[in-house]
């Protein structure tokens, strides 16, 4: 197996050429996708959400990808809680996909929406049992008095489903960001990094580099 080392030089060395990457940017961010798990690169799936209120207020925080197609990229969470807040005031945001080893990052930005009951029931039937019970035990992001008061919920949700399968809550579901821009950004040296940018014109995908 090939050292971190090996890997972010093999990379860096290579950098990134428009000749080389695909005109859709969903099958180039799919390619970079694998060579992150082809090399081990802890939690692949961890993306950055950046969000803003209603006036502009910025926030973010590490959420789990969980599925992307040409339709858009997919986290799921708590509508109710604070990002599900702010999506609901300024649905718009941007994810970010940080790959250390490789010298890599994405930039993802575009508008949000919920996605269908089908598809959020279809995701939580896939999760563990003790997830699918979180789900109902935490208002998330709410003040809690203390950690008893997650365990005094745990317990009422656990005989409340009593071995039976847990439905999804109908304040829990996915988000799909549909992009407007996706930029590649690979380390080189100098501090010269490549910088490809997709912009969505008109239905199509228009590519150009950034100074970095």
């Amino acid at each position: 197996m090939k050292s971190i080392a090996d890997v972010r030089t093999e990379y860096t060395l290579a950098g990134l050429d428009e000749k080389d990457v695909d005109l859709n940017p969903i099958v180039q961010f799919d390619r970079w996708m694998n060579d992150a798990l082809a090399a081990h690169v802890f939690e692949p799936t961890a993306v950055t959400l950046a969000t803003a209120t209603r006036d502009g207020t910025p926030s973010a925080r590490i959420v789990l990808l969980k599925h992307y197609d040409d339709a858009g990229f997919c986290i799921f969470t708590n509508y109710h809680s604070a990002k599900g807040m702010e999506l609901a005031e300024n649905p718009k945001a941007c994810l970010v996909a940080y790959w250390g080893p490789l010298e890599r990052q994405v930039r993802i930005c575009g508008s949000v929406m919920k996605t269908s009951p089908t598809e959020s029931d279809a995701y939580f039937a896939r999760r563990p049992r003790g997830s699918q019970l979180g789900a109902w035990v935490s208002e998330q992001s709410r003040p809690i008095a203390d950690r008893d008061v997650l365990s005094t919920q745990l317990d009422a949700a656990t005989a409340r489903f009593n071995d039976q399968p847990v439905t999804r809550p109908p304040h829990w579901g996915g988000y799909r960001l549909a992009p407007s821009t996706i930029e590649f950004w690979q380390g080189r040296k100098n501090r010269l990094h490549d910088r490809l940018q997709y912009v969505k014109q008109g239905g199509e995908w228009k590519i150009e580099r950034l100074a970095p």
